[in-house]
C-alpha cells in the first residue's frame, strides 16, 4: 500500500511534544545569562511540534519506502551487494571493540593489534601477496594508495615513467587514480573475446610504461586468460602490474592473483567480506603488494615480536599515512570474523556459487536479450538493450520496470564499451528461487518491449515516486523542503 506520506514540518500541531522529562532537582536559570548573546539560536519558524507516536510512524512509514538487503536482491554488477551475516555485525559492537580508542597505547591495544595482524595474513594468503596495508578506506584510496607505492618505486630507481596502460573496461577510478599520481592513461582496447589482446600490449609496452592495471575477471565479468603472458609481456620491460580487487569474490579460494604476476592489489572488504555497503560507506581498501615493494607501505605497519604486536612507523622509503590512525576498524573487525566463519572451503564454496548463478541467469536470458560476449563468465554477466531497442526501449526502461516487479535495477550503462549495457551480479547469496522470480521479471520485460513498449517508457509506476527527471534533477536540485 503507497501511503502519501507528508513532510514532517506538515504534520502536528502547536504545543505537541515528542518527550517527557521529569522535574529538574536542580534551580533552572535562563540560557540568556549563561550564554552570549551571539551564540544563541534564534527560534526556528515552522518547526515541527509532533507526538511521540507520530515521530515514530512517520520515519517507520519513511523506511519502508527504501529499498535495502533485507529487503530483496541487489543484481548491481560490479558491487558485490551480497546479504552479509548479522553475527559479524554483532561481533563488531563487543564493547572491546566498539570502545576502543586509537590513542590507546599497544600495551592495552594488544586483542585489536593481534586481530588485525591475523587479517593481513589471511588476506596474503587468500590473494598471493606478500605484505598487507589495513590503511585504506576505501577500494579507490587503495587504488591510490598502490599507484603512489608504484611511483615511488620508479623514482627511487631513478626512472621516472611517465604512463599507465588501462584496458578499455577499467573502472572509471583507475584513470583518476593514474592522474593524481602524475602519469598518463594509455588505453588498450579490447578484443573480441572481451579480454586484453598480449600481442596488443606487447606493442604499446615499453620502458616509459610504469604499470599495466586490470580487473580480473574484468568488468565484462569475463577472466583474463592470458594473464600469465600479459604480466609476463610488462615484468620483461621493468613494469608493475596493478590489479582492481573489486571482483575478488569470484576467484575466492579458487585462484589466487599473486600467483598470476600481479605485484599489487586492493581489497573491497566490504563487497567481498562482510559490510553491506552504500550510501558513501563504510568500506575498507587494503592494499596487498609483493616484497619488491614492501619497502614503500604505508605506516603504520603491524609487526609481531614474541607474542606481542607493535606499530612500526619505520619504513624505510614509505609513502605515509593514507587515513587517519589504523584504517576502518569496525569493517576490518567484520572481515575478520567472517574469514574465521567461513573457512578456507567456505570461501571457496562462496566463489563456486556465485560463478554459477551468474552463468544460471545468463544462460537462462541468452535468447531474450542481447550478450556482446556471451561466452562462460564469472561471478557476473553483462546483457545489453541491443533487442529491446529495435522497438525504442532501452537499458534505462528496463532497470526502471523491474521496479514495478519488486527488484533493484541492476548497473547500467558499464562498462562503456557496451552499448546499453546492463551489468548482473547476483552475488552467492541469492537461492534459484530468487533468481527464478528475477529471470522471469526480465524475461517478460522483454516481452512487454515487443508487444507493448509504452507500458515500459514511464516506469516505474508502483513506486511513491514515478520516473524523474534525473537529467534536470541533477542541473537544477530543489533542496529546500517548501518553495
Amino acid at each position: 500500500m503507497l501511503i502519501n506520506e507528508p513532510l514532517i514540518f506538515e504534520i502536528g500541531s502547536e504545543g505537541r511534544s515528542a518527550y517527557s522529562l521529569p522535574d529538574t532537582d536542580v534551580p533552572e536559570t535562563d540560557i540568556k545569562d549563561i550564554l552570549p548573546e551571539g551564540m544563541l539560536r534564534e527560534d526556528i519558524s515552522g518547526f515541527p511540534e509532533v507526538s511521540e507516536a507520530d515521530v515514530v510512524r512517520h520515519f517507520t512509514r519513511l523506511s519502508r519506502l527504501n529499498y535495502n538487503v533485507d529487503h530483496g536482491f541487489y543484481p548491481l554488477g560490479s558491487c558485490t551487494m551480497k546479504y552479509n551475516p548479522r553475527i559479524n555485525e554483532d561481533v563488531a559492537r563487543l564493547p572491546g571493540f566498539s570502545m576502543i580508542h586509537p590513542y590507546q597505547p599497544p600495551e592495552i591495544s594488544q586483542g585489536i593489534l593481534k586481530l588485525m595482524y591475523e587479517l593481513e595474513l589471511y588476506l596474503a594468503e587468500i590473494s598471493g601477496m606478500d605484505r598487507i596495508s589495513l590503511q585504506p578506506a576505501a577500494g579507490a584510496q587503495g587504488e591510490l594508495a598502490g599507484m603512489l607505492m608504484i611511483r615511488a618505486y620508479h623514482t627511487l630507481r631513478d626512472d621516472p615513467r611517465k604512463k599507465v596502460i588501462l584496458p578499455d573496461s577499467s573502472h572509471g577510478t583507475n584513470p583518476a587514480s593514474v592522474s593524481l599520481c602524475g602519469y598518463r592513461a594509455i588505453e588498450i582496447k579490447s578484443d573480441k573475446r572481451g579480454l586484453i589482446d598480449p600481442k596488443k600490449l606487447r606493442q604499446i609496452m615499453d620502458e616509459d610504461v610504469a604499470a599495466l592495471m586490470l580487473t580480473n575477471p574484468n568488468t565484462l565479468g569475463l577472466f583474463e586468460k592470458d594473464i600469465l603472458e600479459i604480466t609476463g609481456i610488462v615484468h620483461d620491460k621493468g613494469g608493475i602490474v596493478y590489479c582492481d580487487g573489486a571482483n575478488l569474490n569470484a576467484l575466492l579460494g579458487i585462484a589466487r592473483l599473486g600467483d598470476m604476476g600481479i605485484d599489487v592489489l586492493h581489497f573491497n572488504l566490504h563487497k567481498t567480506f562482510s559490510t553491506p555497503h552504500g550510501g558513501g560507506g563504510p568500506g575498507a581498501g587494503p592494499i596487498g603488494i609483493k616484497d619488491v615493494l614492501s619497502d614503500f607501505l604505508p605506516v603504520p605497519v603491524i609487526k609481531k615480536e614474541g607474542d606481542s604486536y607493535q606499530l612500526n612507523y619505520n619504513v624505510l622509503h614509505s609513502i605515509g599515512k593514507v587515513k587517519a590512525f589504523y584504517g576502518n576498524i569496525g569493517v576490518l573487525i567484520k572481515a575478520y570474523a567472517y574469514i574465521r566463519t567461513m573457512g578456507a572451503d567456505g570461501l571457496r564454496r562462496v566463489s563456486e556459487v556465485a560463478v554459477i548463478n551468474a552463468n544460471y541467469i545468463r544462460n537462462r536470458l541468452q535468447d531474450f536479450y542481447d550478450i556482446p560476449y556471451n561466452s562462460h563468465c564469472m561471478h557476473e554477466c553483462v546483457l545489453s538493450d541491443k533487442i529491446q531497442g529495435k522497438h525504442g526501449i532501452t537499458a534505462l526502461d528496463i532497470a526502471k520496470s523491474l521496479i514495478d516487479y519488486g527488484f533493484h535495477p541492476p548497473t547500467i550503462y558499464f562498462p562503456l564499451i557496451v552499448k546499453g549495457a546492463m551489468m548482473i551480479e547476483p552475488t552467492e547469496t541469492e537461492t534459484k528461487e530468487t533468481l527464478d522470480r528475477f529471470i522471469e521479471a526480465m524475461i517478460d520485460i522483454a516481452m512487454r518491449a515487443e508487444d507493448d513498449p509504452e507500458s515500459l517508457r514511464h516506469a516505474p509506476s508502483t513506486t511513491k515516486v514515478g520516473r524523474l527527471d534525473e537529467v534536470r534533477a541533477a542541473r537544477k536540485p530543489n533542496l529546500r523542503w517548501r518553495v
